[in-house]
């Protein structure tokens, strides 16, 4: 319940924008006594939000705190259903692990998990994915499309395409997109994207979306092994971004492109993706589990599968592997 009030509390700030609001309105609005309404108040200055209250006005927020909490995410988020229902902890082994436990408990589709820090986080394969506090975002978002579980891997791509248009909206930066789930700056990587599926035969029950992306971290943040492969918003760009306002802009790009799929297909999302692929027309090398094959990346079939051109003119259709470039 005192979460439900704190979402419609912040919600009435995010539409006032630089507006005052009287404790009496915002009591109207979340439904409960004004006593109840300063309590809040007082709860988001501990958190760190700068609140200014004038007799006879009431409250407006000046400054949100810089360190990322699940209110602070909230202010300004004006999707319809991703992100609505969030749960934020400080250090976790994982948030897809939370995600799958969020699952099965029925949480609503769009909940998304966010921690500060994971202490086991992973990537594709179960490589181990570095997670330092306070830099970056580490989250899963947890959907339940009715669509047939061979096409949940297009929502990797659905993913790369809202992750990169939300880098660009916030840095300036031009990311590129390395087939299937890696997001690329200056040819370093920026953010890892793992799908996992919860399906029967023909059904899905839900897929999570796991999303790292390094936003704030500096060069000593990363292991020495990292430093010629990884890479930061903060590194390529020079200056620091805030989390929660990017976190924010994530969610709005993605429900925008999920809405448009889930009604017309995957099509449109396939036409962006192309737009930001670095590999298309390039020659790779597409390391599956069985073999490895070296030929021209031609794009990705309308279910999203790669296609790559070898030496004799075949083209094979790459459902996973690791890619490298030549």
């Amino acid at each position: 319940m005192q979460s439900e009030l704190r979402k419609k509390l912040l919600d009435a700030f995010t539409q006032a924008g630089e507006q005052f609001l009287s404790g009496q309105h915002l009591a109207e609005v979340i439904g409960c006594s004004r006593t109840a309404v300063w309590k809040h108040i007082e709860e988001l200055r501990k958190e760190g939000f700068e609140l200014e209250a004038v007799r006879k006005k009431g409250y407006r927020i000046l400054k949100t705190p810089d360190k990322m909490t699940a209110d602070e995410i909230r202010l300004g988020l004006t999707t319809q259903f991703i992100g609505k229902n969030i749960h934020y902890q400080e250090s976790v082994d994982s948030t897809q692990l939370i995600a799958h436990k969020l699952t099965a408990e029925n949480a609503p589709e769009g909940t998304v998990v966010i921690a500060e820090e994971q202490l086991s986080g992973k990537g594709r394969l179960n490589r181990k994915w570095h997670s330092p506090k306070y830099t970056g975002i580490w989250m899963s978002l947890i959907l339940r499309p009715n669509i047939p579980p061979t096409k949940a891997p297009q929502l990797t791509l659905l993913t790369a395409v809202a992750i990169v248009q939300a880098i660009e909206e916030m840095s300036g930066l031009t990311p590129e997109i390395k087939w299937p789930n890696d997001i690329l700056l200056n040819g370093k990587k920026v953010t890892g994207i793992l799908t996992e599926l919860q399906a029967e035969a023909d059904r899905i029950h839900s897929i999570i979306v796991g999303i790292g992306l390094n936003v704030n971290q500096k060069q000593e943040d990363f292991p020495a092994e990292l430093h010629g492969i990884a890479s930061s918003l903060y590194i390529e760009s020079g200056s620091l971004t805030s989390r929660s306002a990017l976190i924010r802009s994530i969610f709005s790009h993605f429900e925008k492109l999920y809405i448009l799929y889930l009604k017309e297909g995957f099509y449109p999302i396939k036409i962006l993706w192309e737009g930001y692929a670095i590999s298309i027309g390039r020659v790779i090398k597409a390391r599956t589990l069985t073999n490895v094959i070296e030929g021209k990346a031609l794009g990705i079939t309308d279910e999203g599968v790669l296609m790559l051109e070898d030496k004799a003119g075949s083209i094979h259709h790459v459902y996973s592997a690791d890619i490298e470039l030549q």
